[in-house]
Protein backbone atom coordinates (compact mmCIF):
# COMPACT_ATOMS: atom_id res chain seq x y z
CA UNK A 1 0.00 0.00 0.00
CA UNK A 2 1.12 3.53 -0.46
CA UNK A 3 2.01 5.57 2.12
CA UNK A 4 1.94 9.25 0.04
CA UNK A 5 -0.80 11.27 0.90
CA UNK A 6 -3.03 13.60 -0.98
CA UNK A 7 -4.03 16.72 1.17
CA UNK A 8 -7.44 17.77 0.11
CA UNK A 9 -10.51 19.86 1.16
CA UNK A 10 -11.78 16.51 2.63
CA UNK A 11 -8.65 15.51 4.29
CA UNK A 12 -6.04 13.39 4.34
CA UNK A 13 -6.64 10.49 1.45
CA UNK A 14 -3.89 8.01 -0.05
CA UNK A 15 -3.18 7.43 -3.70
CA UNK A 16 -4.33 3.84 -3.32
CA UNK A 17 -7.24 1.35 -3.85
CA UNK A 18 -8.01 2.03 0.02
CA UNK A 19 -8.29 5.87 -0.52
CA UNK A 20 -8.57 6.67 2.70
CA UNK A 21 -4.94 7.26 5.57
CA UNK A 22 -5.08 7.96 8.95
CA UNK A 23 -3.16 11.25 10.70
CA UNK A 24 -0.29 9.75 12.52
CA UNK A 25 -0.55 8.25 15.73
CA UNK A 26 2.02 5.88 17.74
CA UNK A 27 2.49 2.09 16.95
CA UNK A 28 0.03 0.65 19.24
CA UNK A 29 -0.11 -2.19 21.46
CA UNK A 30 -1.85 -5.13 20.16
CA UNK A 31 -5.62 -5.48 20.27
CA UNK A 32 -7.01 -7.16 23.61
CA UNK A 33 -9.04 -9.68 20.94
CA UNK A 34 -6.16 -11.16 19.03
CA UNK A 35 -5.22 -14.66 19.50
CA UNK A 36 -1.80 -13.99 21.52
CA UNK A 37 -0.03 -16.69 19.10
CA UNK A 38 -1.27 -14.89 15.62
CA UNK A 39 -0.36 -11.23 17.15
CA UNK A 40 3.04 -12.24 17.73
CA UNK A 41 3.39 -13.87 14.53
CA UNK A 42 2.30 -10.31 13.12
CA UNK A 43 4.76 -8.34 15.34
CA UNK A 44 7.54 -11.03 14.25
CA UNK A 45 6.91 -10.71 10.27
CA UNK A 46 5.32 -13.59 8.16
CA UNK A 47 5.55 -14.89 4.64
CA UNK A 48 2.75 -13.53 2.64
CA UNK A 49 0.60 -16.73 2.40
CA UNK A 50 0.82 -16.83 6.50
CA UNK A 51 0.20 -12.88 6.57
CA UNK A 52 -2.92 -13.65 3.77
CA UNK A 53 -4.16 -16.53 6.18
CA UNK A 54 -4.02 -14.50 9.49
CA UNK A 55 -6.01 -11.55 7.94
CA UNK A 56 -8.63 -13.83 6.56
CA UNK A 57 -8.73 -15.85 9.81
CA UNK A 58 -9.03 -12.45 12.08
CA UNK A 59 -11.88 -11.13 9.42
CA UNK A 60 -13.94 -14.12 10.08
CA UNK A 61 -13.46 -14.66 13.73
CA UNK A 62 -13.53 -11.01 14.65
CA UNK A 63 -17.18 -10.85 12.37
CA UNK A 64 -18.49 -14.45 13.09
CA UNK A 65 -18.16 -13.51 17.07
CA UNK A 66 -19.74 -9.65 17.20
CA UNK A 67 -22.43 -11.57 15.16
CA UNK A 68 -22.96 -13.95 18.15
CA UNK A 69 -22.26 -12.48 20.90
CA UNK A 70 -25.32 -10.48 23.23
CA UNK A 71 -22.47 -8.94 25.13
CA UNK A 72 -22.93 -5.17 24.01
CA UNK A 73 -19.57 -4.07 25.55
CA UNK A 74 -17.84 -6.42 22.57
CA UNK A 75 -19.52 -4.76 20.24
CA UNK A 76 -18.69 -1.07 21.27
CA UNK A 77 -15.17 -2.64 21.52
CA UNK A 78 -15.11 -3.64 18.15
CA UNK A 79 -16.44 -0.97 16.85
CA UNK A 80 -14.14 1.28 18.57
CA UNK A 81 -10.79 -0.85 17.67
CA UNK A 82 -9.31 1.69 15.93
CA UNK A 83 -9.75 4.60 18.38
CA UNK A 84 -8.46 2.51 21.16
CA UNK A 85 -5.93 0.34 19.39
CA UNK A 86 -4.45 2.96 16.87
CA UNK A 87 -5.62 2.50 12.87
CA UNK A 88 -2.19 0.65 12.41
CA UNK A 89 -3.47 -2.54 14.40
CA UNK A 90 -5.76 -2.96 11.70
CA UNK A 91 -3.41 -1.80 8.89
CA UNK A 92 -1.00 -4.97 9.86
CA UNK A 93 -3.73 -7.59 9.55
CA UNK A 94 -5.84 -6.33 6.47
CA UNK A 95 -4.09 -3.67 4.52
CA UNK A 96 -2.39 -6.01 2.03
CA UNK A 97 -5.48 -7.82 1.63
CA UNK A 98 -7.47 -7.91 -1.80
CA UNK A 99 -10.45 -5.60 -2.20
CA UNK A 100 -12.57 -8.33 -2.93
CA UNK A 101 -12.12 -10.13 0.24
CA UNK A 102 -13.67 -9.89 3.56
CA UNK A 103 -10.24 -8.21 5.04
CA UNK A 104 -10.13 -6.21 2.61
CA UNK A 105 -13.55 -5.07 2.91
CA UNK A 106 -13.64 -4.76 6.46
CA UNK A 107 -10.14 -2.54 6.17
CA UNK A 108 -12.15 -0.02 3.90
CA UNK A 109 -15.08 0.35 6.37
CA UNK A 110 -12.63 0.73 9.17
CA UNK A 111 -10.86 3.57 7.19
CA UNK A 112 -13.94 5.40 6.11
CA UNK A 113 -15.24 5.50 9.34
CA UNK A 114 -11.74 7.19 10.99
CA UNK A 115 -12.12 9.82 8.00
CA UNK A 116 -15.44 10.57 8.47
CA UNK A 117 -15.22 11.57 12.05
CA UNK A 118 -11.46 12.86 11.86
CA UNK A 119 -12.81 15.35 8.75
CA UNK A 120 -16.60 15.40 9.89
CA UNK A 121 -16.75 19.14 9.42
CA UNK A 122 -15.23 19.03 5.55
CA UNK A 123 -17.20 15.55 4.54
CA UNK A 124 -20.20 17.49 6.29
CA UNK A 125 -19.90 20.54 3.21
CA UNK A 126 -18.92 18.04 0.52
CA UNK A 127 -22.00 15.97 1.21
CA UNK A 128 -24.30 19.23 1.29
CA UNK A 129 -22.87 19.94 -2.45
CA UNK A 130 -22.95 16.40 -3.52
CA UNK A 131 -26.24 15.28 -2.73
CA UNK A 132 -28.40 16.87 -5.17
CA UNK A 133 -26.55 15.55 -7.41
CA UNK A 134 -26.65 11.45 -6.34
CA UNK A 135 -30.22 10.11 -6.46
CA UNK A 136 -31.73 8.59 -3.59
CA UNK A 137 -28.92 8.72 -1.53
CA UNK A 138 -29.85 10.38 1.48
CA UNK A 139 -32.44 7.36 1.83
CA UNK A 140 -29.79 4.87 1.35
CA UNK A 141 -27.14 6.27 3.25
CA UNK A 142 -29.07 6.88 6.22
CA UNK A 143 -28.24 10.26 6.95
CA UNK A 144 -30.43 14.31 6.08
CA UNK A 145 -29.45 16.18 3.12
CA UNK A 146 -27.62 18.57 5.09
CA UNK A 147 -25.96 16.57 7.53
CA UNK A 148 -24.52 18.32 10.81
CA UNK A 149 -20.85 17.51 11.45
CA UNK A 150 -22.48 15.07 14.28
CA UNK A 151 -24.78 13.48 11.78
CA UNK A 152 -21.31 12.69 10.03
CA UNK A 153 -19.95 10.61 12.74
CA UNK A 154 -23.52 8.66 13.51
CA UNK A 155 -23.47 7.77 10.13
CA UNK A 156 -19.81 6.60 10.19
CA UNK A 157 -20.97 4.49 13.39
CA UNK A 158 -23.66 3.09 11.94
CA UNK A 159 -22.11 2.05 8.68
CA UNK A 160 -20.08 0.38 11.20
CA UNK A 161 -22.32 -1.27 13.39
CA UNK A 162 -24.69 -2.20 10.73
CA UNK A 163 -21.98 -4.42 9.62
CA UNK A 164 -21.43 -6.16 12.25
CA UNK A 165 -24.66 -6.16 13.76
CA UNK A 166 -27.11 -6.06 10.86
CA UNK A 167 -26.78 -7.19 7.04
CA UNK A 168 -23.20 -6.71 5.84
CA UNK A 169 -24.05 -6.19 2.27
CA UNK A 170 -26.77 -3.61 2.89
CA UNK A 171 -23.95 -2.04 5.09
CA UNK A 172 -21.49 -2.34 2.35
CA UNK A 173 -24.20 -0.63 0.02
CA UNK A 174 -24.64 2.47 2.55
CA UNK A 175 -21.02 2.71 2.78
CA UNK A 176 -20.54 2.90 -0.96
CA UNK A 177 -23.17 5.33 -1.68
CA UNK A 178 -21.99 7.79 1.15
CA UNK A 179 -18.96 8.01 -0.92
CA UNK A 180 -20.28 7.82 -3.52
CA UNK A 181 -21.91 11.38 -2.34
CA UNK A 182 -18.63 13.01 -1.39
CA UNK A 183 -16.87 11.90 -4.53
CA UNK A 184 -19.72 14.13 -6.07
CA UNK A 185 -18.78 16.89 -3.73
CA UNK A 186 -15.30 16.55 -4.57
CA UNK A 187 -15.77 16.87 -8.52
CA UNK A 188 -18.14 19.99 -8.05
CA UNK A 189 -15.26 21.85 -5.82
CA UNK A 190 -12.91 20.94 -8.79
CA UNK A 191 -15.24 22.30 -10.78
CA UNK A 192 -15.33 26.06 -9.46
CA UNK A 193 -11.85 25.94 -8.97
CA UNK A 194 -11.18 25.39 -12.47
CA UNK A 195 -13.39 27.76 -13.19
CA UNK A 196 -12.14 30.30 -10.97
CA UNK A 197 -9.00 29.68 -12.36
CA UNK A 198 -10.08 30.83 -15.93
CA UNK A 199 -12.03 33.51 -14.85
CA UNK A 200 -8.46 34.81 -13.45
CA UNK A 201 -6.73 34.52 -16.41
CA UNK A 202 -9.32 36.17 -18.42
CA UNK A 203 -8.02 39.83 -18.51
CA UNK A 204 -11.59 41.22 -19.26
CA UNK A 205 -12.74 39.90 -16.01
CA UNK A 206 -12.31 42.04 -12.34
CA UNK A 207 -10.74 38.79 -10.86
CA UNK A 208 -7.78 38.55 -12.71
CA UNK A 209 -4.89 36.83 -10.78
CA UNK A 210 -1.07 36.15 -10.67
CA UNK A 211 0.37 33.07 -12.23
CA UNK A 212 0.95 31.91 -8.73
CA UNK A 213 -2.43 31.98 -8.03
CA UNK A 214 -3.99 30.43 -11.49
CA UNK A 215 -1.30 27.78 -10.76
CA UNK A 216 -2.16 27.16 -7.33
CA UNK A 217 -6.17 26.61 -7.89
CA UNK A 218 -5.41 24.53 -10.87
CA UNK A 219 -3.08 22.50 -8.55
CA UNK A 220 -5.62 22.30 -6.03
CA UNK A 221 -8.65 21.02 -8.22
CA UNK A 222 -6.14 18.55 -9.76
CA UNK A 223 -5.30 16.94 -6.25
CA UNK A 224 -9.50 17.31 -5.31
CA UNK A 225 -10.13 14.84 -8.53
CA UNK A 226 -7.58 12.66 -7.69
CA UNK A 227 -8.66 12.29 -4.31
CA UNK A 228 -12.54 11.70 -5.83
CA UNK A 229 -10.80 9.16 -8.48
CA UNK A 230 -9.83 6.97 -5.36
CA UNK A 231 -12.67 7.40 -3.27
CA UNK A 232 -14.63 6.32 -6.84
CA UNK A 233 -12.31 2.70 -6.72
CA UNK A 234 -13.03 2.79 -2.92
CA UNK A 235 -16.77 2.74 -3.57
CA UNK A 236 -16.62 0.69 -6.16
CA UNK A 237 -14.90 -2.58 -4.14
CA UNK A 238 -17.27 -1.79 -1.31
CA UNK A 239 -19.87 -2.59 -4.24
CA UNK A 240 -18.48 -5.77 -5.23
CA UNK A 241 -17.74 -6.58 -1.96
CA UNK A 242 -21.50 -6.57 -1.01
CA UNK A 243 -21.89 -8.34 -4.15
CA UNK A 244 -19.89 -10.89 -3.20
CA UNK A 245 -21.20 -10.96 0.07
CA UNK A 246 -24.80 -11.78 -1.29
CA UNK A 247 -23.43 -14.59 -3.52
CA UNK A 248 -21.44 -16.36 -0.45
CA UNK A 249 -18.01 -15.37 -2.12
CA UNK A 250 -16.42 -12.53 0.07
CA UNK A 251 -13.69 -15.04 1.33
Amino acid sequence: MSTNAQRSGSGSIIASRSAFTHTGSPRPARPGQLDQALAENIAGGVDPEQLSAVSHATAWALLSHVHTTEDPQVVERVLTLVDHEGVDVIAELWSHAEPDSLPGVLWRLYLLRTWMRRRRDSIARLWRLGEPIVTSASAIAGIDAAPTEEDIARTADSILAGAFRGDFAIALERAATFVDVVVAGLRIQAQRLNAHAKAMADPDKSAVGTTEDIRAAHTKAAQLLHTAANLHTTAADLRAGAHLWRRSRLE
